[in-house]
């Protein structure tokens, strides 16, 4: 018999945690011999969802009358797969897996240990949640005072996401000035740093007919969401001290856009290179996309993006801003998951500022053996290495194990060879 799996988690947002469902549901159906996948859906902060409607979208909607039908009915089920925060993570079967971004900090919440410790086991994007996870330990006073020991006792496993192709790719039609221009793809808030970016960048090509073209928003991609990214925008260049004749160009990119039209910017002629600066990543999504699109990448080397800037041997495939490890800020402390008093890794502007500059002067030189140029043959090993079909694979290995698998095809071997006696 098919295992019955329930996939708890936002998998119809616009989200990164969407998209990380996204990936659960497509390993789950590569194996459907295995599984009888049910769907409870969730929302994700104020992130929009997703309305198109095609193949894999009605078939996700069958599931969800499915399940609903079913939970009220009491069925039970054999796993559940839960993709969000170790926060909500709860009891739906007597096998509970987690399926989290994991940690951009130096710190994990008790809370999340607690509720780790209470799954079966924990899949995480990267090796630095991983680590950071593994390690967690607690030890202090509960609420009312007596004292309180937590370790984990969880076992974590990584599984990076795959690499998406396309038969074709949508013409997009970006009315850009200039032949160089830069690409960075972040929500406006605290962790990805996009003001230190766009105004490093303003300082560093003032003078020169250099762009940076901004995918963002802040929650949802409506007109009020805009207005108060373009709002935020002018307060950052006014505040830049760059004069108001300044060359180089700020370019915003708000709404939303299909993976297509996404993957189309990555490879639009006039997008030369990518550059991200967060204080902390639980994977990087959009910074793998373009490393395996081919674009160089300016980054800091500390949190998930790790697993792809560098290779098996620590070699970097990016140009690295230094950093430092300081405390998050106030007004980023989310209690029960950004602890007070954990670490993000903040760029250095000087750093920052010379390695858009030597990427630049990489490129526009065609500087033989620079990093540049070598990112076509980095986005070619990932690509190598990333595929849909082993990213699936090892996501699998991590719900059942062979054993299980094994006795599963026996027992279906078995009822074939019953129903040739019939």
């Amino acid at each position: 018999m098919k295992k019955k799996i329930l996939l708890v988690g936002p998998l119809l947002t616009r989200s990164g945690y969407g998209e990380q469902a996204r990936f659960a549901l497509r390993s789950l159906r590569s194996r459907e011999d295995l599984f009888d996948i049910y769907i409870k859906p969730l929302s994700w902060g104020q992130t929009s969802w997703i309305t198109e409607s095609d193949d894999d979208r009605k078939w996700v909607d069958k599931a969800i009358e499915k399940t609903i039908g079913y939970m009220q009915a009491k069925g039970p089920f054999d796993i559940s797969l839960q993709v969000t925060i170790p926060n909500e993570f709860q009891s739906y079967s007597h096998k509970d897996i987690g399926y989290t971004a994991g940690i951009e900090t130096t710190q994990v919440a008790p809370v999340w240990t607690q509720k780790c410790n209470e799954m079966h086991s924990v899949i995480v994007v990267s090796d630095h949640s991983k680590n950071i996870l593994e390690a967690a330990s607690f030890h202090g006073q509960d609420e009312t005072g007596n004292p309180v020991s937590l370790e984990n006792t969880t076992k974590f496993s990584v599984v990076n996401y795959p690499v998406k192709s396309f038969d074709s790719l949508p013409d997009l039609e970006l009315e850009l000035e200039h032949d160089f221009n830069f690409l960075t793809v972040a929500q406006f808030g605290p962790r990805k740093n996009l003001p230190n970016t766009i105004k490093w960048f303003l300082q560093e090509f003032e003078n020169e007919e250099v762009g940076l073209v901004i995918k963002s928003n802040i929650a949802k991609n409506c007109l009020m969401d805009r207005s108060t990214v373009f709002d935020n925008l002018k307060k950052i260049i006014n505040e830049s001290g760059v004069s108001s004749d300044r060359k180089c160009k700020i370019y915003l990119l708000h709404g939303n856009m299909t993976d297509e039209e996404m993957h189309a910017l990555y490879v639009q002629d006039k997008i030369k290179a990518m550059v991200a600066i967060p204080h902390g990543e639980g994977f990087g999504l959009p910074i793998f996309e373009a490393a395996y699109s081919g674009l160089p990448i300016i980054s800091v080397g500390w949190s998930g993006q790790c697993d792809f800037l560098y290779d098996e041997d620590r070699q970097a495939h990016f140009y690295d801003v230094a950093f430092d490890i300081n405390k998050v800020p106030a007004e980023a402390v989310w209690k029960g998951v950004l602890e007070e008093n954990s670490g993000w890794a903040y760029a250095r502007e000087a750093s920052a500022k010379e390695k858009m500059r030597e990427c630049y002067n990489d490129i526009t030189n065609n500087v033989p053996d620079s990093i540049a140029l070598s990112s076509c043959d980095r986005a070619q090993v990932l690509s190598n290495t990333r595929t849909p079909e082993s990213m699936y694979t090892q996501f699998i290995d991590c719900i059942i194990d062979k054993a299980e698998i094994d006795a599963l095809a026996s027992e279906a071997q078995g009822l074939l060879d019953d129903l040739d006696l019939l």
